[in-house]
């Protein structure tokens, strides 16, 4: 029977939020049930609620919007409660002419249940994190596996208790913890250990010099603030274990593993990858090494992803094969390798890429299992969905945005690629297979790639055809080596390991095998991003809308580029580079500059501190001389050595160092800074009188009594004093500086 007043149609209810993706069953009193069905047959309800539930993650964690919760708790459940009514009143209320106003509801309700799941994370906030209490001890338990480098073993601790006297508080946060090692020997350190430590923290320190990587703000997405340094006494063992013993096990048998790796492969880079690469474990991989498959373009390989579950997969599939015969082994079989894949997942220190592949092929399992077909894409934007359910901060994990771009570009862009081209031979087809699926991950990683790692690998089709083989051999003969005990293959396992790690540097070290320093902000990769979704949408749907949409907006990143060229050749400047035992001052006049500085460019703290702001600034040709260099003048970069004495364009420096121990200047000259290097033994006071200055600069050479003594005597005088040493770097733009007068 129908209402009068009732549009004709075959099922009441049917499709009643067609415009989110969810269509709807039957009209049903238990309007609960029926969500859940209308959830469950869509293939697109995860792509659509994903982009909602990131947008809220993203405002709550970004606009420090403070004292929200009640309001989202709020929007959450009214949207939802009005989403259930209009459900169960379909037919009465004629929702169906209302379908975009259903979606708007339930976008607001993922958009608040992404909030309230950043808000939650955010621990700093809390009301007991340990940072708002005075206290003489804390009481923690190590929250991972620690991590043993440069001699310092660093852990993650959670602070469990604070202790003021007899006082007792319970508290919430991660602190950062810096051991160092002692030759008396450092104690054992193993995940959920607990310890007494002081109280004894500062804030995670800012970076010092431009272009510096942000350890504050990677260590923030991990909900740590904070660090402390301690030594081996200063940790008080307490008979106690915290943490999940799930994890506990799975850290102590990867030691055990990484152990066995060490007995069997001599080779320390081998090892290191062997560790890597089958385990997860980086700690001992070598910076050299990670360069080579960085500058290649295979860094991927290095972490665990999809393709290491997969083989996973693959070779327990093969194993338990025979169990497809009956229907209660062949359920057994499909619980028995979704928890061998999950186990090896957490093995592997569960990073974002393997809890995206284990995710993706549990669901593949169970629909299989099931005979259910379901869209990867459904599938991709579920895993994700779980991911930042579970830590909404992945958001701004690095591995988490290559693995996803990377799957993506393999989901909706491998296929038509690999259609563009088809070979008769079997050999030649799967080469072309393998390049198209290079070419599409690398696609849709190149904005975020290039923005991050600031580089683009121009043979990386080459390096990944090298190493696709290699990689496959070496997980196999690795997993045997573990499992099987098959102890033979240890030689030719790092036979291979060293003939890849040998490939991959030779093509590093091709010409013009990668392009560096390239710098992009937030707008450019915005921007950039919006213009190859406009591309592939307008060439997948055959829309000239789309590409001349990709035409403005590459005007609009062209325009950007340019005027960043303008501005990096037009530049003039000094930039004071803070550093803790050495010393390095570049002056820049267009794209070219000269370091003042006792680094090389090969050296680690020149590739860490300075290089990045050289890059940054557009900077080609770099000439680095030490302090007491005999050169007096450099063509083409305005700078002048003399005498103890630099002149950059209007910039004047007098260089002080023991030369001037016991002497006096003459003449009374116009500087524009006097540059304190090595310990002089002079008075500030007394070349107050024999000069005339503006600003004190302090490098790292000088030992820290110095320091405060020269800050004193500086304190009457109204020139400011920069130490280059554990303090922000600073710049000085020559084209506003107005150089001192007589």
């Amino acid at each position: 029977m129908r209402f009068p007043g009732t549009p004709k149609r075959k099922k009441p209810g049917q499709d009643w939020m067609r415009s989110t993706g969810i269509p709807s069953r039957k009209s049903s009193c238990n309007c609960a049930i029926n969500f859940s069905k209308a959830m469950k047959q869509s293939s697109n309800v995860f792509v659509r609620i994903l982009v909602p539930f990131c947008a809220g993650i993203w405002v709550l964690r970004v606009a420090h919007f403070t004292k929200l919760n009640l309001l989202l708790y709020i929007s959450a459940l009214s949207s939802l409660f009005l989403i259930f009514i209009f459900n169960y009143l379909y037919t009465s209320l004629k929702v169906y002419h209302h379908k975009q106003n259903i979606a708007i509801l339930l976008y607001l309700f993922f958009f608040s249940i992404g909030g309230l799941s950043s808000l939650s994370h955010q621990e700093l906030k809390y009301s007991n994190h340990f940072s708002r209490y005075k206290a003489e001890y804390f009481k923690i338990y190590i929250a991972d596996e620690p991590q043993e480098k440069g001699g310092i073993i660093r852990f993650k601790a959670r602070v469990t208790c604070a202790y003021e006297g007899i006082k007792k508080t319970r508290t919430a946060g991660l602190l950062m913890i810096a051991l160092r090692l002692e030759s008396s020997g450092s104690p054992v350190l193993n995940y959920g250990d607990v310890y007494l430590i002081p109280a004894r923290y500062t804030s995670i320190p800012s970076p010092l010099n431009p272009g510096e990587f942000d350890s504050p703000e990677w260590l923030a997405n991990q909900s740590i603030y904070h660090q402390a340094y301690l030594s081996s006494e200063e940790l008080i063992p307490l008979k106690e274990q915290h943490g999940l013993p799930l994890i506990r096990f799975a850290i102590a048998l990867r030691k055990l593993q990484v152990e066995r790796y060490r007995k069997l492969i001599r080779d320390d880079d081998a090892f290191a990858l062997a560790a890597t690469l089958i385990l997860g474990y980086r700690a001992a991989l070598d910076t050299e090494i990670l360069s080579a498959y960085s500058q290649t373009g295979t860094i991927h390989a290095l972490s665990v992803s999809g393709m290491h579950v997969g083989i996973i997969y693959l070779i327990l599939e093969a194993a338990l094969s025979w169990m497809n015969r009956r229907t209660v082994l062949k359920w057994t079989k499909v619980i028995l390798i979704l928890t061998l894949i999950w186990f090896y997942t957490l093995l592997t220190g569960y990073p974002a890429s393997a809890l995206r592949s284990a995710i993706m092929l549990t669901m593949l399992i169970l629909s299989k299992s099931l005979h259910r077909n379901t869209s990867s894409n459904h599938i991709l934007a579920f895993s994700a969905f779980c991911l930042l359910r579970y830590d909404p901060f992945l958001l701004w994990d690095v591995g988490f945005q290559l693995s996803y771009m990377a799957v993506l570009g393999l989901v909706d862009l491998q296929p038509g690629i690999r259609r563009l081209l088809s070979f008769k031979s079997y050999w030649v087809q799967k080469g072309w297979e393998m390049i198209s699926l290079s070419i599409a991950a690398q696609i849709f990683t190149f904005p975020f790639s290039i923005y991050y790692f600031h580089q683009f690998p121009v043979y990386f089709l080459l390096s990944n055809l090298f190493i696709a083989l290699p990689v496959i051999a070496l997980m196999y003969a690795g997993l045997a080596i573990l499992i099987f005990h098959l102890y033979w293959l240890a030689v030719p396992f790092e036979w291979l390991i060293t003939f890849m790690n040998s490939g991959l540097a030779r093509i590093a070290r091709l010409p013009y095998s990668t392009v560096q320093q390239i710098w992009l902000t937030k707008p450019e990769l915005c921007l950039l991003c919006m213009l190859m979704i406009a591309i592939l949408t307008g060439l997948q749907n055959k829309k000239k809308l789309y590409l001349f949409a990709a035409l403005f907006i590459l005007m609009l990143l062209q325009g950007l580029l340019a005027q960043e060229k303008i501005t990096a050749q037009r530049q003039k400047k000094i930039i004071l580079f803070s550093l803790n035992r050495n010393y390095a001052v570049a002056f820049i006049l267009a794209e070219k500059a000269v370091l003042v500085t006792d680094l090389r460019p090969n050296n680690q703290a020149f590739k860490f501190h300075i290089q990045p702001a050289l890059d940054q600034l557009r900077i080609s040709s770099v000439i680095c001389i030490p302090w007491n260099t005999r050169r007096k003048e450099r063509e083409g970069y305005g700078l002048v050595i003399r005498d103890h004495q630099i002149r950059f364009r209007q910039f004047s420096i007098l260089m002080v160092d023991s030369f001037f121990d016991h002497r006096r200047i003459r003449n009374r000259s116009l500087f524009d800074a006097i540059w304190i290097h090595g310990n002089p033994r002079v008075k500030v006071s007394e070349l107050r009188k024999d000069i005339r200055f503006q600003k004190i600069w302090i490098d790292g050479t000088n030992y820290s009594d110095i320091v405060n003594k020269i800050q004193t005597d500086t304190l009457y005088f109204k020139s400011s004093t920069i130490v280059l040493k554990k303090i922000t770097a600073s710049l000085i733009n020559l084209n506003q500086y107005k150089p001192i007068q007589n």
